[in-house]
């Protein structure tokens, strides 16, 4: 699916003719096969070594990974010369180009789409946008040191210090999210090292382990096992199908018909300062990520350099750990509302559209919800064309809209309010479905 050491480009002609039951016997952890552009390409080896991480494509072993490999890969072009020593055949003629029995229309009219969006140039950005977005942060954490600077450390300034690094890092959030899409600058390195000033030295993360996971939810949102954000660790229990599946085997690890009660408690408060944070250091040594680690750790030390001195070794801690409990909030909200409430199943060998779709809805476009959620409100057009650069998703929506609506696709768009109404409840649902099987299955 990309990137790599540079290959040299074979001229040898595809060495076989493959039908779909053939690819699809190939979609074992050790034998992987996948189609693009109706090419057969043998990624067994070449997984280990994708820039991706190993697992997002894997994802697709078996499987037509034309439209993610379009998505994921802003020059496809370029990638192709590295897919060239993988090529091991072509479809035979009587195959069709979709597998699964796809909705053909449907793909190729996504396609055009798509054909569509770029020659419109709705995938370049525009970086004036970028760059004003970067300076608001920076000029938050400004007023925030100011602030304290200037009037001192009183509980209600200190509590404004607190809301407007929040209100910082959660912005940050969205930039690093845009930087990690390489939806901002043409050449990828520039959006890499971008990505990693913003996820590592202003907010203390790590740029590999966001990407790493982040790109599994998009090639595969909602799906268990292959959705890392759906991965509850039993303590919840999500969708409709997965309730039922552990109802049935009488799992109870948690109440989970009270869950969307104690989702309160552990869910927003705890998911960005507790498990996130233990998540992205244990990923950074176990995979000696020393460079994330490096920028990470030069977060930490600007911050207790230019806090210390007003609040000591105790108050700096207190306080970094109240802005990320502010932020889990914000994060929490924003991310779960687009996804929690949407169909959540095993893998069920949708297209690109349908898929995305499924596990996706809108909020309504507001000056104020594009900045709180960083334009992820359009979280459909963001997860259809993930290279996107954002300010240019309210000019693609209607085009989408009307494609979903000629082949009875649902496209969802909610209010701010019932998006987070929703959260609880379908979290509510779920754990009644669960209660129902535990005690009658």
């Amino acid at each position: 699916m990309g990137g790599g050491g540079q290959q040299t480009e074979s001229s040898e002609p595809a060495k076989g003719v493959y039908t779909w039951e053939e690819v699809q016997r190939h979609s074992h952890r050790g034998d992987q096969w996948l189609v693009i552009d109706r090419k057969v390409y043998n990624i067994t080896q070449w997984a280990k070594r994708h820039p991706g991480g190993i697992r997002v494509i894997s994802h697709f072993a078996g499987e037509d990974a034309t439209d993610a490999f379009s998505a994921f890969h802003p020059d496809p072009n370029f990638v192709r010369k590295f897919l060239k020593p993988l090529l091991i055949g072509e479809l035979a003629p009587t195959e069709p180009s979709q597998d699964q029995g796809k909705n053909a229309a449907l793909v190729q009219d996504f396609q055009a789409l798509r054909d569509h969006v770029e020659r419109e140039g709705l995938l370049r950005a525009r970086l004036l946008f970028f760059s004003l977005y970067l300076g608001h942060i920076l000029l938050l954490e400004a007023l925030a040191l100011g602030l304290l600077w200037v009037w001192g450390t009183s509980w209600s300034l200190t509590l404004l210090c607190s809301l407007m690094l929040a209100t910082s890092q959660a912005q940050a959030s969205w930039l690093q999210h845009d930087f990690g899409h390489l939806s901002v600058f043409k050449k990828s390195s520039w959006n890499h090292v971008l990505q990693k000033f913003v996820i590592g030295h202003l907010k203390g993360a790590s740029a590999n382990w966001w990407n790493h996971r982040h790109f599994q939810h998009h090639a595969k949102p909602n799906v268990f096992s292959k959705d890392p954000d759906v991965n509850s660790l039993h303590v919840f229990v999500l969708g409709d199908t997965q309730p039922v599946e552990y109802g049935i085997k009488k799992l109870k690890y948690m109440p989970y018909h009270h869950q969307h009660q104690y989702f309160f408690l552990i869910g927003p408060p705890l998911l960005i300062p507790v498990y996130f944070h233990i998540q992205i250091l244990r990923t950074m040594f176990l995979r000696q990520d020393w460079v994330d680690l490096a920028w990470s750790m030069s977060f930490y030390l600007r911050f207790f350099c230019c806090y210390y001195p007003f609040f000591g070794l105790f108050g700096s801690v207190a306080l970094i750990t109240f802005v990320r409990f502010l932020e889990s909030h914000w994060f929490v909200w924003v991310t779960q509302m687009n996804h929690l409430p949407m169909e959540m199943d095993h893998e069920r060998h949708q297209d690109w559209l349908t898929m995305q779709l499924s596990a996706t809805c809108n909020i309504e476009q507001s000056t104020f919800n594009d900045w709180f959620s960083g334009h992820l409100n359009f979280q459909i057009e963001h997860h259809l064309f993930p290279t996107m650069p954002r300010h240019n998703y309210h000019l693609v929506a209607p085009l989408v809209r009307a494609l979903c609506e000629k082949h009875g696709v649902p496209y969802q768009v909610k209010t701010l309010k019932k998006g987070i109404i929703d959260v609880v409840r379908s979290l509510k649902k779920s754990g009644d479905l669960w209660l129902d099987a535990y005690l009658h299955k």
